[in-house]
């Protein structure tokens, strides 16, 4: 059985999310857990809270949490804000703050 958590519109950019994702991608939760933990990265914080609850889910479906596995997790790119910052003689240039929808999906070991 399956269970699945989302983030969305995360201020972080996917780009910085999917260095991560490479990481904990089919490890077990627990050790998939204490590698964000150490992980310095702003971008771990944000993918381990989702794991987090994605046991949290399974907990609430009557999943056995010790038997379950990081199976996927996608950071797909969510709308982006537009800014202008003032540059030299009176020019601007576009500022682009890119948001991020991170998703975790766990999975029994098979």
């Amino acid at each position: 059985m399956e269970v699945k958590a989302v983030a969305k519109y995360v201020r972080i950019s996917p780009q910085k999310v999917r260095k991560i994702v490479g990481a904990v991608k089919g490890e077990r939760v627990e050790d998939g857990l204490a590698m964000l933990k150490f992980m310095p990265q702003k971008a771990a914080g944000i993918v381990k809270k989702v794991v987090q609850s994605a046991v949290a889910n399974a907990e609430n479906a009557d999943i056995d949490v010790d038997s379950l596995v990081i199976r996927n997790v996608t950071a797909d790119q969510g709308p982006v804000l537009k800014r202008f910052r003032a540059r030299a003689r009176g020019r601007g240039t576009r500022i682009l703050k890119r948001t991020s929808h991170v998703t975790v999906i766990l999975a029994e070991e098979s």
